[in-house]
């Protein structure tokens, strides 16, 4: 099977029913053919009562979502691939609360839903930005009142840090380029965005190493957590905006930042610290992909079949759920009620009598 599906009709015609979904998954989960994830054997064969596959070597049942993002999952692969869909070819994404009307999910389901597949957009292996990188950090609102001391931001607000790659427009290569000279018929290409704790030199450069690759020519302002980024080996070109308006010295790292609270707002009525760097996970998926809607569902399944089990635990920071601690409540709880029913006393049957 080729690309994702480009339109909504296709999409529905594509996967008009599960069966299409899990050939689909399974189709790039084993490009080569289904190999045991216990012996390795490529000889299996698959259940026709259930979405298993039976290896012949070792008798280890397989499920196609087995060992993914999508492990234990108690939803169809349709509404997974509905959500995917969604997701990542809407211009603007979609909210749990508009996501669970549309395959009839509850709120908690589909945030859950939405929270996993966010963990999707990101690929670990992805290129670092390069040629030319407009940096620069922004204040971007958020929906708790105190703020967290793992996670920057004065009251109220979140630090975020961002880095867009900016290409010629006609060639689509890096601009040309030298020491205190204005760019002209440029675009945004990729972006980075990321939150931190501060706006201190060694928060900076761990960013940049991260995201930029040596040798790039760097635009900032003049900001003094810059000043070593020479020293790293990068070309750093600071224009010092003084009373102007920053995004006349810097304007598409500054478009980002703009589009990214307009989206927020819009879409989520503000972010919340706890989960703010999934959702600008999230932009960038989107922003990085604009112009290949199709390939972005595509990606973002590739990434869900390759990635480990998430668990709700694991997202939101609780304690596993202790399924053997249950079930012996359960099975005490049965015996009580069962022992309380045989201490009652039996009613006698009333005698029969002749009329």
């Amino acid at each position: 099977m080729g690309r994702g599906p480009g339109s909504l009709l296709d999409f529905q015609t594509t996967f008009a029913d599960e069966e299409a979904c899990i050939e689909y998954l399974a189709a790039r989960r084993w490009p080569d053919g289904f190999a045991c994830p216990k012996c390795g054997s490529n000889d299996a064969w698959r259940l026709a009562a259930r979405p298993l596959w039976e290896c012949r070597g070792c008798g280890r049942q397989t499920s196609v979502t087995a060992g993914t993002l999508m492990a234990k999952t108690k939803l169809p692969l349709r509404v997974w691939f509905w959500a995917a869909h969604l997701m990542s070819t809407h211009s603007n994404g979609v909210s749990a609360l508009q996501l669970r009307h549309q395959p009839g999910l509850s709120y908690p389901a589909a945030w859950l839903l939405e929270a996993k597949l966010r963990r999707a957009m990101v690929n670990p292996g992805r290129a670092k930005l390069q040629g030319l990188v407009e940096i620069d950090q922004a204040e971007i609102h958020c929906r708790e009142a105190e703020p967290s001391p793992e996670i920057g931001g004065r009251q109220g607000m979140i630090t975020v840090i961002g880095a867009v790659e900016v290409v010629d427009r006609e060639t689509g290569g890096p601009p040309k380029w030298s020491y205190n000279k204005k760019l002209l018929d440029t675009r945004p290409q990729r972006i980075r965005l990321q939150v931190i704790p501060n706006n201190e030199a060694a928060t900076i450069e761990a960013f940049v190493q991260a995201n930029v690759e040596p040798g790039s020519v760097i635009l900032t302002d003049g900001h003094a957590s810059y000043g070593r980024l020479q020293a790293l080996g990068y070309r750093h070109d600071p224009k010092v905006a003084g009373l102007m308006a920053a995004h006349l010295v810097l304007p598409w790292v500054h478009r980002a930042f703009a589009l990214l609270k307009r989206w927020g707002l819009g879409v989520y009525h503000g972010l919340r610290r706890k989960y703010v760097q999934t959702y600008l996970d999230e932009y960038c998926f989107r922003f990085n992909r604009r112009y290949w809607r199709s390939v972005s569902f595509e990606k973002i399944l590739n990434i869900t079949a390759a990635q480990q089990p998430l668990y709700r635990h694991e997202i939101i920071g609780s304690s596993p759920r202790n399924y053997a601690t249950g079930k012996a409540r359960r099975s005490a709880k049965l015996a009580s009620e069962t022992a309380d029913l045989a201490r009652k006393p039996r009613l006698e049957p009333l005698p029969e009598t002749s009329l």
